[in-house]
């Protein structure tokens, strides 16, 4: 196997962990700059006010995108199971 392949396992892995978490993470990112916006605009400085929107976004996130990163997840599996063969000497 030659560093090509190992080149294009990796680059497979991280496009698919990348496709996979943005998402959740961006949904996060937008309730976290949402929350921090109207905790600047009220002068309202608890740090507990922050956790709840977030989790509630990433739960949406989950619901709205749990199956696009289900078969996405599969398919980088079945991929890999394919092309597994060709690693070796």
């Amino acid at each position: 196997m030659d560093i090509d392949q190992f080149l294009k396992f990796g680059q497979m892995g991280i496009e698919t962990a990348v496709l996979v978490s943005a998402p959740v993470l961006v949904l996060g990112l937008v309730a976290g700059l949402a929350v921090s916006i109207f905790q600047a605009a009220t002068s309202i400085n608890d740090a507990a006010l922050a956790f709840i929107p977030k989790i509630a976004s990433a739960v949406v996130g989950l619901v709205l995108f749990g199956h696009f990163m289900i078969n996405r997840i599969a398919s980088f599996t079945t991929w890999l199971y394919e092309h597994i063969a060709t690693i070796g000497p």
